[in-house]
């Protein structure tokens, strides 16, 4: 039995879709089961409520530990890992982040790379999932509106990266969490080939049917909106170490995770945004 948890997000519902797919056994954690589709197994979850992480995870050989961005993520891993350890969970797959290793590295890095030392530490067989930035940011969050032409506001100047597709990742964790011989390995996930976010912004305004205007702000008026947003200031912090990330160039390299492990060249930006295409035509 697998357990995911964070399935409402994007990796975790790619993870969710993937498992699905392959006709794997799972159940989703979630603070509200009534909600979950139907014919998908649920059991109730909270990350904030202590007495739901062991019954959770009765009965659950492998755990994919999603957490929430906030700054109590490296708690919440104590705790699933150690109601992980009474309930006799074999396995955690956790998704992580690419640049862990840097020291001092950035703040949500610096998270994460706590998180993976206490799993380390735990006795449980582990895997660490080290995602870079993602193909669907442009949508979700950057103002790139797959139904019209937009504008595209981000510090990012010319900097590269070398974006994923959700997608792949989901499916990286979905073959990871179904088999075996990952056990303490280390997997990170990057999509072919780095762009900048105005070439990129290019590949999908093609594939799209529409224009995609970056304009390159200044960092200052970027922190500003998120401020006056009301967002807590030490994520502020850092997404904006991760805007510098792409700016100056340190999200470029290329990695092998995904084909590793599913044994394919991870999608490209313009596989990702023809798949898109579909989805936004269909609807």
């Amino acid at each position: 039995m697998i357990l995911l948890t964070g399935a409402s997000g994007t990796i975790g519902r790619a993870t969710l879709d993937a498992l699905k797919a392959s006709g794997q056994r799972f159940k989703v954690a979630t603070r509200s089961p009534k909600k979950i589709a139907e014919g998908i197994e649920s059991v109730k979850f909270d990350w904030d409520d202590l007495d739901t992480y062991l019954p959770a995870m009765q009965g659950v050989d492998k755990l994919f530990l999603l957490t929430p961005n906030i700054e109590r993520q490296v708690g919440y891993v104590l705790q699933a890992v150690a109601a992980a350890r009474r309930a006799g969970v074999k396995h955690i797959v956790r998704l992580s982040v690419m640049g862990t290793d840097a020291d001092p590295g950035i703040i949500l890095a610096r998270q994460h790379h706590a998180a993976e030392r206490e799993l380390k530490a735990s006795g449980i067989a582990w895997t660490m999932l080290r995602p870079t930035f993602f193909m669907q940011n442009f949508i979700n969050y950057y103002g790139a509106d797959p139904e019209r032409d937009s504008q595209v506001y981000l510090p990012h100047g010319s900097g590269k990266a070398a974006w994923v597709d959700a997608v792949d990742v989901g499916q990286v964790a979905a073959k990871v969490l179904a088999g075996s011989g990952y056990e303490g390995r280390v997997f990170e996930l990057t999509g072919p080939q780095a762009l900048s976010t105005e070439e990129a912004l290019k590949i999908l305004g093609t594939e799209l049917g529409h224009s995609y205007t970056y304009v390159d702000v200044p960092e200052a008026t970027v922190r500003e909106a998120m401020e006056n947003a009301s967002m807590p200031l030490w994520l502020v912090d850092g997404f904006m170490e991760l805007h510098a990330m792409v700016k100056h160039g340190h999200s470029e390299s290329l990695a092998g995770g995904v084909e590793e492990v599913l044994g394919r060249k991870p999608h490209s930006l313009q596989q990702w945004a023809k798949g898109l295409r579909q989805t936004v035509a269909s609807t």
